[in-house]
């Protein structure tokens, strides 16, 4: 009895180190890779989280399939791939991606916009003037509204560019009859024509009557007619400035948010109100291969304290010398 007393302690002491030890190279495993990837794992920033603006559960198909769509309302500087699409649990199912739907919030603006053009021309002439003007113009403005624009032909004006000027001679005759002599003093030096004072340039007489004396005829009376002459100067376009007003409407579109639908489908529940996630395919855990090994352990030391029980058992009963 003293031996079998202290054979069952040792033998329970030595199952229990037996079935330890697996357990342990496990753990110690086990602590070494998180050890291992603690200090490999490089520091990341996490990207700023995507939060819906609006989530709606409802049910499609002809199976009443349950779904969840979740809406983002993103700028357009936001990076759509931060927008959560990884499987979720809720009520006890599991969702997945089914779709992301997007589209663009865009908005359009229109108005009048009148456009001022200028051309320099040669010719106040209307009819050439109109051949130079463009029957369409498109316009793009400096804050983002385009549009084709039309001539708005009442509203053209033409203006002399710069000015000339040329001279020319002009001349005037004027008669003065009745004459008592052909003496130059009798005639007007400066006469007045169109506005302007032309001077004595020359003069031609005629014998208006004469009187016979001592056999000859002599005149008595004279007709001038004198010729006056001055310069003219006068102002002429060089060139003429046409301006025009262009009127039309004009349209912007502009798009400052983009919305993302993500609709998400269920097609079952999950085992215990509760998701599992799947083993990689192929991947076998290394700590299995540690089972057979303690099963081969406890075997061998079952074995063993079977064959030294036997053999205590026989010596005591006088088998064994």
């Amino acid at each position: 009895m003293k031996y079998r007393r202290r054979i069952f302690p040792a033998m329970a002491a030595l199952l229990l180190a037996l079935s330890l030890c697996p357990c342990s190279a496990l753990a110690a495993g086990d602590g070494a890779a998180e050890n291992t990837e603690t200090a490999t794992a490089p520091a990341q920033t996490e990207p700023p989280a995507l939060y819906p603006t609006e989530v709606l559960e409802y049910t499609a198909g002809d199976l009443d399939e349950p779904r969840i769509s979740k809406t983002y309302e993103l700028s357009p500087t936001d990076d759509p791939a931060l927008i959560p699409t990884e499987d979720f649990e809720r009520s006890g199912r599991v969702y997945t991606l089914l779709d992301i739907i997007k589209e663009d919030q865009t908005e359009t603006d229109t108005k009048e916009h009148i456009e001022v053009i200028t051309l320099e021309t040669d010719t106040s002439d209307m009819a050439e003037i109109l051949q130079l003007l463009e029957p369409e113009l498109e316009i793009t403005t400096e804050d983002g509204y385009t549009g084709v624009l039309t001539p708005d032909y009442p509203s053209i004006q033409v203006e002399a560019s710069g000015y000339g000027t040329s001279s020319r001679t002009v001349s005037a005759t004027r008669t003065y009859p009745n004459l008592s002599s052909a003496d130059v003093a009798l005639i007007p030096k400066t006469t007045e024509e169109g506005g302007r004072t032309l001077t004595l340039a020359d003069v031609d007489w005629q014998e208006a009557a004469t009187d016979y004396q001592d056999g000859y005829d002599l005149a008595i009376r004279y007709t001038a007619t004198a010729t006056y002459t001055g310069t003219a100067t006068s102002k002429y376009a060089t060139g003429y400035t046409v301006t025009a007003d262009y009127k039309g409407d004009v349209t912007k579109t502009s798009c400052d948010t983009v919305t993302y639908t993500a609709i998400f489908a269920s097609h079952g529940e999950t085992q215990n109100g509760t998701e599992t996630e799947a083993e990689p395919a192929g991947s076998i855990d290394p700590r299995l291969a540690l089972i057979p090994l303690g099963v081969i352990a406890l075997g061998g030391a079952g074995f063993g304290g079977w064959k030294l029980v036997k053999y205590l058992r026989d010596k005591k009963r006088g088998y064994v010398k």
